[in-house]
């Protein structure tokens, strides 16, 4: 383990005299056999909860922002105080966010994804009322000519009208969460924010800060890439366009 001493920082003997250690013992910029050696055990279980973490609090979110957007177009009343409860959530600080849930929810999941969700709500749930508004009167008055309903209409035009506007909703939204679930390591210990937090404590460890960090980006990255080729095949009109 690291420590800290009052010289700076103290790096771990990594092994004898190994010259297969000689990179972690000299903390370089980065280490492949740190790498190898701790995939198994840290790097790909931290990203598989990673990945947990963010699909739940995406999917969560986008049910709850979806239902209250559809509600809203209906009902116009609604959308003022939907939007006035999402935005405090959205501008409270993570840290502060799980200081408060702690008390009620413990150190735990639960904690973790009751945040992320609070931060995906504002963005989905804007984009979502956006894109619907934004659906042609004439494309609406066309789909009542053919003998659409409201329910129909709703379904089979104007929702996915509206899809790249919710795509892009969606995309801010996850990305927003991959950074996030970073911090949430402090109350869950889960993710990629574990090592992290773990290299940042023991005095920076370089290589385990530096791989993680670039794990969660391209997990970012990777993710986004993922929602545009959605967005490609759901919307092939715009292709065209």
């Amino acid at each position: 383990m690291i420590g800290i001493a009052a010289g700076g920082p103290v790096i771990p003997n990594f092994g004898g005299g190994s010259a297969s250690f000689a990179c972690e013992r000299a903390n370089r910029l980065f280490c492949a056999g740190w790498v190898s050696r701790n995939w198994d055990t840290v790097l790909w279980p931290a990203l598989r909860q990673h990945i947990v973490l963010t699909v739940i609090a995406v999917a969560i979110g986008f049910v709850i922002s979806t239902a209250l957007a559809l509600v809203a177009y209906r009902r116009n009343w609604l959308e003022r105080p939907v939007l006035i409860v999402t935005s405090i959530l959205y501008t409270i600080p993570s840290l502060a966010l799980f200081e408060l849930l702690q008390p009620s929810f413990g150190l735990s999941r639960t904690t973790a994804e009751i945040a992320l969700v609070s931060y995906t709500l504002l963005i989905m749930f804007r984009n979502t009322l956006t894109g619907l508004r934004e659906v042609p009167p004439e494309v609406r008055d066309a789909a009542t000519g053919m003998g659409m309903g409201p329910t129909q209409s709703l379904l089979r035009v104007e929702l996915p009208l509206a899809a790249p506007a919710i795509i892009a909703g969606l995309r801010i939204a996850t990305v927003t969460v991959i950074s996030l679930a970073t911090v949430a390591a402090l109350i869950d210990n889960e993710g990629l924010g574990v090592p992290i937090l773990t290299a940042i404590s023991n005095e920076v460890f370089k290589t385990e800060l530096i791989v993680a960090g670039a794990m969660a980006v391209a997990l970012a990255i990777g993710a986004d890439a993922l929602l545009v080729l959605a967005q490609r095949l759901i919307t092939p009109w715009t292709r065209a366009r």
